[in-house]
């Protein structure tokens, strides 16, 4: 008993041990307007990220007030400005403001300088570098005549000289990023991958449609499946019900045909995920999983949207960039989906199987789950970052 304890224990800190608060990918953005008179540039930093690296909630409540992000701009452009170059330009501070974005508030820094760009530049971004490793600047180039570049920014890559990464038109493999051209098309299948993989709160969420799959309930509880194929056709029935449902919110929401505020969302995939967890313990559901993860999977959906809704791309680079981030959705989803089944499979004939994995790992997921719901709802920090 007191080893299924440990056991038990074990899984916890495994849960808890992730940044909880990072359900979505931590992401800044650049508009960089070229124009034949010189160049501007706004760059969009969530006071989230930026409290995280300079410690603006100064009274440590949980909340960032006006006041507190006032007194910390002289420190915000103290931290931001050392960590952005366009090679050939001389940025100058242009205006500072606040905005309420659609996962948030972010700090606004305008930028100016009298280059003239023609091409992508060199973009040295360094933001978070020593903070969160899987931070981006996604940016936004405009020039006079042309279909917007778009460029992942990785402050990792090259010292932090950065053109990880783009979706522009005709981008194509180019040299290092010391070129001041585009480094490679295909950068949002990238993001996606990225997204879905430090979207804890998504992978809790696979994770427990999954923790039964390998698994068959009886009239006498969960029984071990003899074959792989018989754990395989429940998996691909999860797995295309969700694809399917956040396909569908995704596009919608990064369209801005329906948008729901984060103050919704958010705790409503912390539900998801009790219930999901909650019935692998006690069925709790009347109708097929698959049914209820399509269900939820419109929920989740909403929370992938932010990178897209927040670019205002025209038509065709949406419907562009929309696909290479699905894919890439897809491809982490898939990277989860296949390690964990396998594992599950290996595992399943261990007579402590399901009182420790099963049940354990649902109860763990259920408590993780309900204090992201209390953060989420009260605005307070209760998990560790």
């Amino acid at each position: 008993m007191r080893r299924r304890w440990r056991a038990l224990l074990c899984l916890v800190p495994l849960l808890l041990g992730v940044p909880v608060h990072a359900h979505k990918a931590s992401d800044s953005y650049l508009q960089i307007d070229a124009t034949r008179a010189g160049t501007t540039l706004r760059w969009d930093i969530a006071l989230r990220d930026l409290d995280a690296a300079i410690d603006i909630d100064a009274n440590e409540d949980g909340k960032l007030t006006w006041a507190e992000v006032r007194d910390a701009w002289p420190r915000i452009e103290a931290y931001a400005l050392p960590r952005l170059a366009i090679e050939g330009c001389t940025l100058q501070p242009a205006g500072r403001a606040l905005e309420r974005r659609n996962d948030g508030a972010y700090a606004v820094i305008r930028l100016s300088s009298p280059c003239v760009l023609s091409a992508l530049p060199k973009i040295r971004y360094a933001l978070l570098r020593e903070v969160d490793p899987t931070h981006r600047g996604i940016a936004k180039l405009q020039f006079p005549g042309q279909a917007p570049v778009l460029a992942m920014l990785d402050p990792t890559a090259s010292g932090g000289s950065a053109t990880a990464g783009t979706s522009a038109p005709g981008g194509s493999a180019a040299e290092p990023a010391s070129a001041a051209a585009p480094a490679g098309a295909w950068g949002f299948l990238r993001e996606g991958v990225r997204h879905i993989l430090t979207g804890y709160d998504h992978v809790l969420f696979l994770l427990c449609l999954l923790l039964p799959s390998v698994m068959r309930r009886s009239a006498d509880g969960w029984r071990p499946v003899d074959k792989l194929s018989q754990a395989v056709l429940p998996v691909v029935g999860i797995v295309s019900a969700f694809t399917l449902a956040h396909s569908i919110t995704l596009g919608l929401a990064a369209l801005k045909i329906v948008a729901l505020p984060p103050a919704v969302i958010e705790p409503a995939i912390a539900v998801t995920i009790i219930l999901a967890a909650l019935d692998n313990v006690w069925p709790i559901f009347p109708v097929r999983r698959v049914v209820v993860t399509f269900c939820f999977g419109l929920i989740h959906g909403f929370g992938f949207a932010g990178v897209l809704a927040e670019l205002n791309l025209p038509t065709a680079e949406f419907v562009r960039a929309l696909f290479e981030f699905n894919i890439g959705l897809e491809l982490g989803q898939l990277m989860i989906v296949v390690g964990a089944t396998a594992l599950l499979f290996a595992l399943r004939q261990r007579p402590r199987f399901r009182p420790l994995v099963i049940r354990g790992g649902s109860c763990a997921a259920i408590v993780v789950g309900t204090l992201w719901l209390i953060e989420r709802t009260a605005n307070v920090s209760i998990l560790p970052m």
